[in-house]
C-alpha cells in the first residue's frame, strides 16, 4: 500500500501539492493580519510564519530531488518504503500538522477566547520542525552521493559500507532534536498514538526525576508537573536523557511495562507457565543421521538456567501446568512457536510482551514458548544467542513431554532484538546441521549491528520510543564495549516475585506432571495444586539480572539559533548535577544500592541520601557519537546481513514486518532484497503511521491492533506453508 497521501504522490511541477499551497496561503494571510499588531506574541508569531514560508521555498527543491530517486531503493513496486521515503513522508505530515496549527490560530485570531501565547508557541515549534526536516533532507542528499554499491538485485544499497560512520554520527550535533519531543511530538504517527506517545514522553521525563534522585520528593514532583504543563521543559529533559543517561536508565524505564497494573487488560490463558531450563548436556540428531551436542551457554556469566514462558489457550496432553487447571484436555499440537522478545538486547522479558502474545496464542491456538535470555551489558554477545539456540534445542527434545506439541513444524517469531537473535540462532542451526525452524516471522528487527550510515537510521533522532542515545548505548552494551561487573549477581538465589510463585521440582517430577496433566500419577498428585502461572524449576532459580522573542526583521538563522538557546539554556537549574551513577538494575526493573534507612515508594528512595544518589551527568559524560568509538566485528551471527550467500540461501521461508518511521527500516528492506535475490521465500510488509515497538499498543490503538492482526496472519501463513 502507498504510505503517502495522494496529494503528495505526484512530483513538484509547476504547481505545488495542495497541502503545501494551503499552508502557504494561510501563512501569508496570517502574516498580513499580525503585521499590524506590535505586542510580543504577535511579533513572534509573524517571525515564525516568515520562517515557515522560507522553509517551504527551501524544502521544495530538496523534496523534489529526493523523490526522484527514493523509489530506486524499494523492495518492489507493491511495497514502497525505505529511509528516503520515510523522511519525505515525515515532511508531508509536518506540512499537514503545521497547516492545522495555522488554521486553528487563524480561525481564533479575533475570538475573545484566543490564546495568542499558546498559538505563538505552537507556530514556533512548527517552524523549528520544518527547519530540522530541511536539515535531514540536506544530509539525505549527501548519503545518496555516497551510495555506490550495486546489490545483486541491480539496485543501489541503502547501507554505506565504505564511508566512515564518524561523519554520519557528527551530523547529530547539527540537528535540532528538541522539536520532535515537545509540542509536535508524535506528529508523524496515527492519531490514536499521538496521545499515547505524549504520555510515554511525560513518563520518561518524570521517571528520570525518580531515577536520578538527587532532589527532594517535593522537588521531583514539581519537576514532573512542569513536564506535564511545559512541553519545552519536557523536550529538554528527554533530549538530555537520550544524550547522557546511562544504559541502566534505559533498562529501568523499559522494564516499567512489566508492572502488574499494566497487564490488567490482558485476558487470561489456560496455560501461562514459567519454566527454568537446567544447563545440562543436550544431544540432538543431525540431518545427516549423526548426533551433535548443543553447546551449553557459558560465555560471560557462566552456566546458568534459562527461563522460558509457555503460553497456550488450550490445555494439552504433555503440557506443563495442565495438572492444576480444569477444563477440556486437548491432544498435542503438531506445531510450536518459539518467541524471542525485543528490548534492545538490554531490557524486558516475556512478561513485557504478554499483551500481544496472549492475542497470538488465542488466535492461532498454537503453544508459544517465549525465551527470557540474559541481558547486556552484564551478558553481552554472544550470551543471548547461545541461550536462544539452547532453548530451541531443549524445546525440540522436550516438546512432546513438556510443551504439549510434537514440534513437527516450528516457527521462530521475534520483534526488534528478538528477531535478530532468531536469525542468528537459525544460522547456528545450519552450522550445526540440526533441524532448522520451518519459518521465521520478525518485526522491525536490526539485521546489521553497527552504525553503518543509512537513511532510516537517522530516524532515531526523531523517535520517542527508541531515541538516538538509547540506540547507541544498547548497541555498545550488546557488542560488549560497555560490560559491567557481574559480581553482584553471582550469589543471587531463588527469589520470590510479587506476582508469581516459585516451586522447586525435579526434572522427573516435571515430566511426570506433563505426562499426567489430570493428576492421575502419584508424582502429579503432589503438584496438582500448583497454579498454571507458577514457576517450575528443575534447578534453583536465579535472576538473570538484571528566549527572548525575535524581532520581525531578524533573519531566520539568528531566529533559529535563539530558539535553540531557549531549550539549551532554560531551566538548567532543575537538571541534575554530575555525580557518579550508582545502583544496579535487575530484570524486574528494581534498583539496588539504595540505603535501607531511606523511605521508598515502588523501590525508589524518597529521601535525599548523599551516599547513594544517582544523577544525570551532563558535564563529564560523553555524547553518543563520542561513545561510539569502538570496532564492531563483522560477525554473521551478530549481524546476519553479513552471512554468506550460501548460508542465507538456506534460510527458511521468512516474513518481515516493519514500519515507516522505524530506525531499523532499511535493515529490513535490505535483508528482504538480499534474500529475494538468492531465491528465498520472503515477504515484506511496511506499515505506515506506527512506531517501533507498536505491538504493545494494541489495546489503545486501532492501527496497532490491525498491525498485530496482520502479524497473526503472516505467522499463520508460515504455519500452514507446505514443506
Amino acid at each position: 500500500m502507498s504510505m503517502f497521501n495522494d496529494d503528495f504522490d505526484r512530483p513538484f511541477e509547476e504547481l505545488e501539492p495542495v497541502q503545501w499551497s494551503a499552508l502557504r496561503k494561510l501563512c501569508l494571510a496570517s502574516v498580513e493580519y499580525f503585521t499590524s499588531q506590535q505586542d510580543e506574541n504577535s511579533v513572534r508569531i509573524k517571525a515564525a510564519l516568515l520562517v515557515i514560508l522560507e522553509q517551504l521555498d527551501e524544502l521544495q527543491p530538496l523534496y523534489s530531488e529526493i523523490a526522484k530517486f527514493a523509489s530506486h531503493f524499494d523492495f518492489d513496486e507493491e511495497t514502497p518504503g525505505n529511509g528516503y521515503r520515510s523522511f519525505l513522508s515525515m515532511v508531508d505530515k509536518c506540512i499537514v500538522h503545521t497547516e492545522q496549527v495555522c488554521r486553528q490560530m487563524y480561525h481564533q485570531k479575533d475570538s475573545m477566547f484566543s490564546r495568542k501565547s499558546h498559538h505563538m508557541k505552537e507556530i514556533e515549534a512548527c517552524s523549528q520542525l520544518m527547519v530540522s526536516l530541511k536539515t535531514f533532507l540536506q544530509y539525505l542528499k549527501i548519503l545518496y552521493t555516497w551510495s555506490t554499491e550495486i546489490m545483486s538485485d541491480g539496485k543501489l544499497s541503502l547501507f554505506i559500507m565504505d564511508q566512515s560512520a564518524q561523519e554520519f554520527l557528527h551530523w547529530t550535533e547539527n540537528i535540532n532534536q528538541y522539536c520532535f519531543y515537545g509540542r509536535c511530538i508524535g506528529f508523524q504517527f496515527c492519531s490514536s498514538l499521538k496521545k499515547v506517545l505524549k504520555t510515554v514522553s511525560f513518563a520518561m521525563a518524570s521517571y528520570s526525576e525518580m531515577y536520578y534522585n538527587n532532589d527532594t520528593v517535593l522537588g521531583r514532583c514539581a519537576n514532573s508537573i512542569k513536564y506535564f504543563l511545559d512541553p519545552e521543559a519536557r523536550a529538554r529533559r528527554i533530549v538530555s536523557i537520550s544524550q547522557y543517561a546511562d544504559i541502566s536508565f534505559a533498562q529501568a524505564f523499559w522494564f516499567l511495562n512489566e508492572l502488574e497494573i499494566l497487564s490488567i487488560v490482558t485476558p487470561s490463558l489456560a496455560i501461562n507457565q514459567l519454566i527454568s531450563i537446567p544447563p545440562e548436556e543436550l544431544i540432538l540428531p543431525t540431518l545427516d543421521g549423526g548426533t551433535v551436542s548443543v553447546p551449553i551457554p557459558n560465555s560471560h556469566i557462566g552456566k546458568k538456567p534459562i527461563h522460558v514462558r509457555l503460553l497456550s489457550s488450550k490445555r494439552r496432553l504433555g503440557m506443563v501446568g495442565s495438572g492444576g487447571v480444569g477444563g477440556e484436555l486437548h491432544g498435542p499440537c503438531d506445531k510450536l512457536i518459539i518467541h524471542t522478545h525485543g528490548g534492545g538486547f538490554v531490557a524486558q522479558t516475556s512478561r513485557s510482551h504478554e499483551m500481544y502474545l496472549h492475542n497470538w496464542a488465542t488466535t492461532l491456538g498454537v503453544p508459544i514458548l517465549s525465551i527470557d535470555y540474559s541481558l547486556a551489558p552484564e551478558a553481552p554477545y554472544p550470551r543471548a544467542l547461545e541461550e536462544v539456540l539452547y532453548a530451541y534445542a531443549w524445546a525440540l527434545k522436550h516438546a512432546s513431554t513438556l510443551l504439549g506439541s510434537t514440534a513437527e513444524k516450528v516457527i521462530f517469531v521475534g520483534d526488534s532484538a528478538g528477531g535478530n537473535l532468531n536469525l542468528g540462532a537459525t544460522l547456528k542451526c545450519l552450522q550445526l546441521n540440526i533441524k532448522r525452524p520451518d519459518g521465521i516471522f520478525m518485526a522491525y528487527a536490526p539485521i546489521l549491528i553497527d552504525f553503518i550510515p543509512s537513511p532510516s537510521r537517522m530516524l532515531c533522532l526523531t523517535d520517542t520510543l527508541l531515541p538516538y542515545g538509547f540506540m547507541v548505548r544498547c548497541l555498545k552494551a550488546y557488542v560488549g564495549s560497555d560490560k559491567k561487573p557481574t559480581k553482584e549477581h553471582e550469589n543471587e538465589e531463588c527469589t520470590k516475585s510479587d506476582t508469581e510463585s516459585f516451586a522447586e521440582v525435579s526434572e522427573s517430577d516435571l515430566i511426570a506432571l506433563a505426562l499426567s496433566p489430570n493428576g492421575d500419577d502419584a508424582n502429579a498428585q503432589k503438584l496438582v495444586s500448583l497454579p498454571s502461572d507458577s514457576t517450575l524449576n528443575s534447578v534453583s532459580l536465579t535472576e538473570v539480572d538484571g528566549i527572548e522573542g525575535p524581532k520581525a526583521q531578524v533573519g531566520s538563522r539568528e531566529y533559529i539559533s535563539r530558539f535553540l538557546n531557549m531549550y539549551r539554556n532554560s531551566g538548567t537549574a532543575s537538571m541534575s548535577s554530575p555525580v557518579a551513577e550508582n545502583g544496579n538494575v535487575s530484570r524486574d526493573g528494581n534498583v539496588s544500592g539504595q540505603s535501607d534507612k531511606s523511605w521508598s515508594l515502588f523501590g525508589w528512595s524518597l529521601g535525599r541520601n548523599s551516599k547513594d544518589v544517582r544523577q544525570l551527568d551532563m558535564k563529564s559524560a560523553k555524547s553518543p557519537w563520542e561513545e561510539f568509538i569502538f570496532t564492531v566485528p563483522k560477525d554473521m551471527f551478530m549481524s546476519p546481513y553479513f552471512a554468506s550467500d550460501d548460508m542465507l540461501a538456506h534460510i527458511p521461508p521468512i516474513k518481515i514486518l516493519t514500519v515507516e518511521f522505524d530506525p531499523c527500516l532499511d535493515d529490513c528492506v535490505m535483508f528482504a532484497r538480499k534474500l529475494r535475490s538468492l531465491g528465498n521465500k520472503v515477504t515484506l510488509d511496511i506499515l505506515p503511521d506506527l512506531p517501533h515497538g507498536f505491538f504493545n499498543f494494541l489495546h489503545v490503538s486501532k492501527e496497532a491492533m490491525e498491525g498485530v492482526e496482520l502479524s497473526v496472519r503472516r505467522i499463520k501463513e508460515l504455519l500452514e506453508l507446505q514443506s
